[in-house]
């Protein structure tokens, strides 16, 4: 999971994926046999053996055709989930309310927006989380540059996945 899914599920606009479920398997070809005739080249696959015709009485002399092999019906295909459209998550009431009697603001700060969120806030947490948002590289090597650049760019993101950012804070 990227840097930026983590705080966008931590924010409830990204359920988490579910994990893959193994396709059914195929159910195995039968065997090739050899003929009867005790020839190796000419291999081909069993037939299911056929019930003999029953006669009814020897006036009627009547055969009874065999019926068709059951195959047992096919596993159901997986079920995804239904697509589901990003409903308008109230980020700043979400925030604010964890942010309450802390010393973080989360309007000003990356450091304490990732803190608010329990996601790991270093330098190197950062600069990955800044390399996976596409950072300008002369941002790069000057930490405070880059945070604000990070901490704008994070919010815009935010609001473009379904977060309720005010424009106050996007400019």
């Amino acid at each position: 999971m990227s840097f930026f899914s983590t705080i966008l599920q931590k924010l409830g606009l990204k359920k988490e994926e579910p994990a893959a479920t193994p396709a059914p398997a195929a159910p195995a070809a039968p065997k090739p046999v050899a003929s009867d005739k005790g020839e190796k080249d000419n291999v081909a696959p069993a037939a299911p053996a056929m019930p003999k015709p029953v006669v009814q009485s020897a006036a009627e002399a009547r055969t009874v055709a065999p019926s068709a092999p059951v195959t047992p019906p096919a596993p159901p295909a997986p079920v995804k989930p239904a697509v589901q459209a990003i409903s308008e998550v109230d980020v700043v009431k979400k925030l604010a309310g964890l942010a309450e009697g802390t010393n973080l603001d989360w309007k000003v700060s990356i450091v304490d927006l990732l803190k608010l969120l329990e996601i790991d806030s270093s330098r190197e947490a950062r600069t990955e989380l800044a390399k996976e948002l596409g950072c300008p590289e002369d941002l790069m090597h000057d930490s405070a540059k880059m945070n604000v650049w990070l901490h704008k760019t994070v919010l815009k993101k935010i609001a473009e996945n379904g977060g309720n950012i005010p424009q106050e804070l996007l400019d």
